[in-house]
């Protein structure tokens, strides 16, 4: 009797544990956890994207766990290591050093967890998705509005970090437009370098010398973003440069858009934030249901070839900085532009 008592307990508790199992993946998948890992939350463009991801995703019934790496690939990797021990479904990555996380997505990919790369592709790593602007597009874009503005001279260019693969790919576009005419003997590329984790001290410190190696001969500064544009327009400034050598940028930043308004940064690029951040949302929850999302595009990020999802760029000048008004972006008041 005892026997066949125990036995039937044990049927009851493996079969309460069997609905449970179940009951938490369909919960999972009605309410699935996601671990956002951000390179730098004292951007202010990291920040716009951490609250349109966040709000897209808990409309979608999603919880999200935000970690912010402030600029230091160790805290990154152990803020991924705490999402992974947290038992999130998706982590989504904005790595502050696109090579040096091979092994800590093999622990999230171990304990069964989705990987998307977000804005900038994680090197040599199992990552499930990429999503991203069209980086190339904006190299191509940012050289094409200064080009527009001085077809010929002496050329800078002012690169992102070297630990962001997006800052490579925004160099390939740049040299697209500017090979030919480089090879025409139009343009002379008198300097370039690499800006240390986007840093606009940096940017304006390498200007300066720049400035100083080339005797203030610079016509034109192909800066990668709007943080090394902004270093690079403040060292045009100290030699009354300012507005008389353009320069690109990308971001949209609020100080940037003032800087095209009043005409001492030629362009930036507007990558609509609440798109990226909707749609990667909504990759996010399609990762964690298993369910298939739509893609249109791959990338090679050297362990394998990614799926990824591009989305569209806008270039912006002086004449059409008002898109960012009719987006929410900004306020008129904010901008100062009619």
């Amino acid at each position: 009797m005892n026997a066949i008592l125990k036995k039937s307990v044990l049927a009851l508790m493996a079969a309460t544990t069997m609905s449970l199992v179940a009951g938490g993946a369909m919960a999972d998948a009605k309410n699935p956890k996601i671990g956002f890992s951000i390179d730098d939350l004292r951007v202010e463009r990291w920040a716009r994207d951490r609250d349109f991801f966040t709000a897209a995703a808990e409309k979608l019934g999603a919880k999200v766990f935000v970690q912010s790496a402030d600029a230091s690939e160790a805290r990154q990797i152990s803020q991924i290591e705490n999402l992974i021990s947290r038992g999130v479904d998706v982590i989504v990555i904005v790595p502050f050093n696109a090579t040096v996380l091979t092994n800590t997505i093999k622990e999230a990919k171990k304990a069964g967890i989705k990987v998307l790369s977000y804005d900038r592709l994680i090197l040599n790593a199992d990552v499930d998705a990429y999503i991203s602007f069209d980086n190339e597009k904006v190299g191509e874009m940012q050289a094409e509005g200064v080009v527009k503005a001085q077809s010929k001279g002496n050329f800078y260019l002012l690169g992102g970090s070297p630990t962001d693969n997006n800052a490579k790919m925004l160099r390939e576009g740049q040299m697209k437009v500017l090979k030919p005419l480089i090879d025409k003997g139009d343009i002379k590329i008198v300097g370039q370098q690499w800006v240390k984790d986007w840093n606009p001290t940096e940017a304006l410190s390498i200007v300066e010398n720049a400035l100083t190696a080339n005797n203030n001969k610079i016509d034109a500064i192909v800066a990668s973003n709007d943080g090394t544009a902004g270093g690079a327009i403040q060292a045009l400034a100290a030699q009354k440069l300012a507005g008389k050598v353009p320069v690109s940028g990308q971001d949209a930043d609020l100080a940037a858009i003032k800087r095209v308004v009043a005409g001492t940064q030629t362009m930036t690029v507007y990558k609509p934030l609440k798109l990226i951040a909707t749609e990667a949302a909504n990759l996010s929850v399609h990762l964690a249901r298993n369910e298939k999302p739509s893609y249109n595009s791959q990338y090679d990020n050297g362990f394998k070839k990614v799926d990824t999802v591009l989305l569209k760029p806008i270039p912006l000048t002086k004449a059409n900085v008002n898109i960012l008004v009719d987006d929410g972006f900004y306020t008129q008041a904010q901008i100062g532009a009619k």
